[in-house]
Formats: C-alpha cells, sequence, structure tokens
C-alpha cells in the first residue's frame, strides 16, 4: 500500500513538497467519457488558496491547475473528456520563502511533525515542512473537483461551524451565505465576531483551532459495506487524513453517547412514493456503514496552528534545550482553508464508493 495514495477504484495518487518546484496528483480508475474543464477545478481550488483575506497565510500562490494526461481536448478549446488513462494535474509553486525556514533547520517546532518526520526517514525537508505541510493537499481539492464530475447529481458543501469556542447559531444557517464571507460561515451574524476574535489572535502571535461540517445530499442509498468498507470508516479515514485533523464524528458523533436509544433511532414511514422515509437523520445518512439516501453529515476538528510566533520550548538535532519561534506567513486558523479540502476529501470518498458499488451490483442506487 502506498503511503500517498488513497481510494480503490477511484485512486488518488498526490506528489510534491511545499517548497519544491510543483505538486500534484494523480487519478487512476476516473471513468471515461467524463466532460470538464479546467476553469471548473479552478473553482475549487480557489476557494482554498492562501491570500485571500487577513485571515489566512498571505503566501501568494495562484494555485493555477494544470491537467496533463488522462484526456481529450475537444475542439472547442476548453472541454476535456477523460479517456479512463491516469489524469495527471500539476500546480506550481511559486512563491516561496524558504529563507524563512532556515533557523528551525535543526530545531524541532512543537506540535509540528519535524520530529517524527525525522525519526522515521533520517532526513526532513524543513522548508514548510515538506510533504507534512498542508500546501499538498491543494493537490486533493483537484482530484476532489474531477470526483464531483463522477457524481453529477450529488451536491457536496462545507462550512465552518466553530472557531475557538465560538459556534454558530444552527437556527439561522444559510448556505448561500457561506461565500460572502472569508470563512465559509453559514450564519452572518457570528462573522463579525469571528473576526474580532482572529485579529486578536492573530496580532498575540498565536492560533486557534475551528470545527468544520461537510455535507453531501442527493447520495444514493445503498453504497458502502456493512464490515470493512463502511462508508462511514472510509469518510472518517479520509477526513482524517487532512493536516491538523484530530477528530471525526458522523452524524449526531460523540453526542450519540448522550441519547437514549429511541431518541438517537431515525424512525421510518412510508413515503408516497412507496420508498421509506426518514424523521430524522442522527445517523448522518448512514446506517450499518451503508448510505441511507439521507443527507451525509460529517464535521472534524481542526487544531490550532502550530507554527506560533510565541516563543515555545523544544530541543534540536544535537540534543539541545532550544526555544522556538516560528517566522513566515502562517494562518492563524487553518480551519478556514480546510473547507474546500473537507469538501474535497468527501467527494474522493463518494466516488470510490460509488464506482465500488456499481461494480460489486451493476447498479447505481
Amino acid at each position: 500500500m502506498s503511503h500517498n495514495t488513497f481510494g480503490h477504484l477511484f485512486r488518488v495518487t498526490t506528489w510534491g513538497e511545499s517548497h519544491g518546484l510543483a505538486l500534484g496528483c494523480v487519478v487512476d480508475g476516473c471513468p471515461p467519457g467524463i466532460a470538464f474543464t479546467e476553469n471548473e477545478l479552478q473553482h475549487w481550488l480557489d476557494k482554498r488558496k492562501p491570500g485571500q483575506s487577513r485571515f489566512v497565510t498571505q503566501r501568494r500562490e495562484a494555485d493555477a491547475v494544470r491537467v496533463l494526461s488522462g484526456v481529450m481536448p475537444q475542439d472547442d478549446g476548453q472541454t476535456l473528456i477523460t479517456t479512463g488513462t491516469p489524469v495527471s494535474m500539476m500546480i506550481e509553486n511559486t512563491d516561496q520563502r524558504s529563507k524563512d525556514y532556515s533557523e528551525i533547520a535543526k530545531r524541532y517546532r512543537p506540535g509540528h511533525a519535524d520530529y517524527t518526520y525525522d525519526v522515521k526517514y533520517g532526513i526532513r525537508d524543513y522548508r514548510g515542512g515538506g510533504r507534512s505541510s498542508a500546501r499538498e493537499t491543494a493537490a486533493r481539492v483537484a482530484a476532489g473537483g474531477l470526483a464531483r464530475k463522477v457524481l453529477p447529481d450529488v451536491t457536496i458543501r462545507g462550512a465552518l461551524v466553530q472557531i475557538g469556542d465560538i459556534k454558530i447559531n444552527r437556527e439561522r444557517w444559510d448556505w448561500d451565505t457561506i461565500n460572502d464571507n472569508p470563512f465559509f460561515c453559514p450564519d452572518p451574524q457570528t462573522v463579525p465576531l469571528w473576526e474580532s476574535y482572529l485579529d486578536e489572535i492573530r496580532k498575540a502571535g498565536s492560533s486557534v483551532g475551528a470545527i468544520i461540517e461537510v455535507v453531501a445530499e442527493g447520495v444514493p442509498a445503498g453504497l458502502g459495506a456493512p464490515v470493512y468498507a463502511k462508508l462511514d470508516q472510509d469518510i472518517a479515514s479520509n477526513l482524517m487524513s487532512i493536516n491538523a485533523v484530530k477528530a471525526v464524528e458522523i452524524g449526531n458523533g460523540f453526542d450519540a453517547a448522550t441519547f437514549r436509544g429511541e431518541d438517537n433511532a431515525d424512525e421510518m414511514r412510508m413515503g408516497a412514493d412507496g420508498k421509506p422515509v426518514f424523521l430524522s437523520n442522527h445517523a448522518g445518512g448512514i446506517a450499518g456503514g451503508i448510505s441511507t439516501g439521507q443527507p451525509i453529515i460529517a464535521r472534524f476538528a481542526v487544531k490550532p496552528t502550530s507554527s506560533i510566533l510565541t516563543e515555545r520550548r523544544s530541543v534540536d538535532t544535537d540534543g539541545n534545550e532550544v526555544d522556538v519561534r516560528t517566522k513566515g506567513r502562517h494562518d492563524p486558523c487553518v480551519g478556514i482553508r480546510a473547507v474546500p479540502i473537507g469538501e474535497a476529501m468527501l467527494a474522493c470518498t463518494l466516488a470510490d464508493h460509488y464506482l465500488r458499488h456499481r461494480g460489486q451490483t451493476g447498479r447505481i442506487s
């Protein structure tokens, strides 16, 4: 099993480092005949790219995606059709400042993967963290854009629902507002609270964590399996693979432990179309590892950015005790740009299970 690949039929391999020439991905197993444009993929990358507000890193990257293989260009000069062969995509790095990291070349930054990376491989790329950098996730977002094309009837959206200890008011949830603010926040009244809070965090040279919710609507019932290929198992695994994620929950998640059985069960009645209608969705759209046809709801928690200006105690590669403060351009809350990454990982997971279900049963629902 590759350490850089996820998925079974819709397989994504990412490559590249934060301060290398470029990064990208290879998507193997994408069905032939799928039409898309680079601009459609770019739409999702633009949601993730840095430098879009004062609340994220000021590294300036266009994150322009180029499709290198696996497609046939059409006469209009924009549309690409997948051929069923590996689709390779590349995103060039254009704004690296490797000198920002020279002081920590031998120092392990607390909270980072510096020590564990070094102890595993015996060598580490201190320039932005190399493969352990969140910059790697740009390639996942490109793959997620293609995965959405495998699932044309599924709507996948994400939102930031908590920064620090400040939560949104779910009664005011409005999907139409998530692109009207720098936080992908579905509650406009919470936006100014987050702005003031993050301004304080940023000026203090510190950082804070967040919780992101991703929702997929229109997913057909039947995706997944009851034991070792559970849909929620793979969703949790893939969301957990995102940098800085420390917890994942599906549906009620940890709150399910506080419910009584009669309250947690999603009761059913027969609908007018002869199909069951669920009266609630505590399970988050997945029961027994298999999708129910209801919206799939997952949340993941992102820790505070480990790169902060506040000095922290650590050691260096020579065994000396040192104090470390990380210079450079960093997100005071990485949870903001994690929203489109979460959407992409959910899209890739669902595309993979969609193809696995079709291959096993010969049908799509």
